[in-house]
């Protein structure tokens, strides 16, 4: 065991915002019970540092000290279990099925809230996802496990404005395109709970009753909960 570079964390100025944990393609990075940003694994960091560039915060370094060398293929495993083979493929060449192509499973354009008119022909009568702009870049099944079959809004309530915008066309893709259920994926972080309160906000404005579930997804692309709502 020798000298490395590898990522250190100030933990007083982290401030739980997770984008170090998504940048990181290896996986090596993920928020504790406390929401501040931890080590996985010393061997999962491959000390590029590739973390640091989104940190808003500088609580991110690299710093060269004694530990554990990179394991590339320990680190393939842990993004194959956490994110899924897709995502592994795309930092790891070599994974798994790399040469077959991936479907995707998007049937409409545009996405984006702003830009979706709620009673387009994709959303009469259709299963619908609303989903946070982030989950789809954390997640390595976002098309297979969670789009198929279903119209597509995304929007970010953190960064988008017209929130009222938004919850008429979400009542309007309940009342008048007369959908049959609403998904609502986000992050796990807090500034993605809005866009829930959103959906159950038009829930309750709409006039006729529609099932809308809430999924929450890890900052390694796992689900942490599920639940109608």
């Amino acid at each position: 065991m020798g000298n490395r570079k590898i990522v250190e964390i100030d933990r007083d100025l982290c401030d739980g915002c997770g984008l170090c944990t998504t940048a990181c393609a290896e996986g090596a990075l993920a928020l504790d019970e406390q929401g501040k940003a931890v080590l996985v694994r010393e061997i999962f960091c491959d000390g590029m540092g590739v973390c640091l560039n989104v940190c808003p915060t500088g609580a991110l370094t690299i710093v060269e000290r004694e530990g554990p060398g990179y394991d590339a293929d320990a680190a393939r495993e842990h993004v194959i279990r956490t994110r899924g083979i897709e995502a592994a493929a795309a930092v790891h060449p070599g994974t798994g099925a790399e040469a077959a192509p991936v479907s995707s499973e998007l049937t409409q354009w545009p996405v984006q809230l702003h830009l979706v008119s709620p009673v387009a022909p994709c959303f009469q009568g259709a299963d619908v996802l609303l989903a946070a702009d982030c989950t789809a870049f954390a997640m390595g099944d976002f098309h297979s496990g969670h789009l198929r079959g279903k119209a597509l809004a995304v929007a970010c309530p953190k960064l988008d404005q017209g929130q009222e915008i938004y919850l008429e066309k979400l009542t309007a893709m309940i009342d008048q395109a007369r959908i049959n259920t609403l998904t609502v994926l986000i992050m796990e972080v807090p500034c993605c709970g809005g866009l829930s309160l959103l959906a159950q906000e038009a829930a309750a404005r709409a006039s006729r009753k529609v099932p809308v579930k809430k999924m929450v997804v890890g900052l390694r692309g796992e689900i942490r909960s599920e639940a109608w709502i």
